[in-house]
């Protein structure tokens, strides 16, 4: 069961909705969400009558959780918007605002490789910085990436250029010391079933990117997602990234179809990444067409300064020239979508 109290709740109401609980012996948690204060009731109360919180003042609603994603389902207020970054470096994704275009390198290899591929990136039009530092791969003897050393590259070349940092993080014990160097934790889709790191990245406050598993449905990732909400961290982005089907004229399947899917389920920004979902880099430009086409919220582009030279997934990789096309394509289709948009010195303003 869910209680919700509003967006500004009346003084009081809280402590009389947790005093009612306790005397009940109902647990609960206290959320303080974008749109209301909410105590999500976690012992069992099917058996409690709803006009027990219904007659509290101060109790806007009462929601029975036959919905297992409650925290995530669509509000009145629309999609939500995830800000991150600072001052002139912030960036909104979702939210009624512009697609969100995020490039760079599979991995960070360098010191110097980060800060030119920084530099080409934002030349191109990306606003937001995205590389590896700490690296899943299927086998045990390829790059691992660089590490702590890797995350302070990316935050010196972030902040050398303004861009808000994306990176993957694969353990929970590995939160505390990338924090300082991400603006946006990146969950992996090896890890989207790793509870304890879902569990962990809602008790910090920073956004967390959450790839969809390679074999999962729509509906285990959403409620992976309740996992990070759950905790009180409600900012959220899901990212679909192939998933893996019967075909191998490409990496991975790009589902598309569960971008209108999400919308239609959830309020979180819904973010595309063509590049592990092809994993060729003839067929990135043309699939990420398609994805803004559909309403993404944006795009992970891995990007290269020679592509065929990258550590990591070489074949995905594309040059920052093709990353200047995708954001130039991104702009037309959403301006087309959006007939009441300008564009502006080359950016997209409302």
């Amino acid at each position: 069961m869910i209680l919700s109290l509003g967006i500004s709740p009346q003084p009081g109401a809280l402590e009389r909705a947790q005093k009612l609980l306790l005397e009940l012996g109902m647990q609960y948690q206290v959320l303080h969400t974008p749109n209301a204060t909410v105590i999500v009731v976690t012992s069992d109360a099917d058996a409690l009558p709803g006009h027990l919180f219904t007659q509290l003042d101060g109790i806007e609603k009462v929601v029975r959780l036959g919905n297992r994603s409650p925290l995530s389902r669509p509000g009145a207020d629309g999609a939500l918007g995830v800000t991150f970054g600072h001052g002139p470096a912030a960036v909104t994704v979702g939210g009624g605002a512009a697609p969100l275009i995020v490039a760079g390198p599979c991995s960070v290899e360098s010191r110097e490789h980060i800060l030119e591929t920084t530099a080409a990136v934002k030349t191109a039009g990306a606003r937001a910085l995205r590389g590896g530092a700490y690296k899943p791969r299927t086998s045990p003897y390829d790059f691992q990436g660089l590490g702590l050393e890797g995350l302070k590259y990316l935050r010196e070349a972030g902040e050398a250029f303004q861009m808000p940092v994306i990176s993957e993080v694969m353990s929970a014990d590995q939160i505390a010391g990338a924090a300082p160097y991400v603006d946006v934790f990146q969950v992996g889709a090896r890890n989207m079933y790793n509870y304890e790191l879902l569990k962990e990245l809602g008790r910090q406050p920073k956004p967390v990117l959450l790839k969809r598993a390679m074999s999962a449905t729509v509906d285990e990732l959403v409620q992976s997602a309740e996992y990070i909400l759950s905790e009180g961290n409600p900012w959220v982005i899901l990212c679909e990234r192939g998933i893996r089907t019967f075909e191998t004229r490409v990496r991975n399947t790009l589902d598309l179809s569960c971008v209108p899917v999400l919308r239609s389920l959830t309020n979180l920004p819904v973010m595309v990444d063509p590049s592990h979902a092809v994993g060729k880099r003839d067929f990135i430009r043309t699939m990420s067409r398609a994805a803004i086409a559909c309403g993404a919220d944006g795009l992970l582009l891995e990007t290269h300064l020679v592509p065929a030279k990258s550590i990591s997934d070489a074949a995905q990789a594309i040059s920052p020239a093709v990353l200047s096309e995708i954001v130039k394509d991104a702009q037309v289709i959403y301006n087309a979508l959006n007939p009441k948009i300008t564009v502006q010195s080359g950016a997209i303003s409302q």
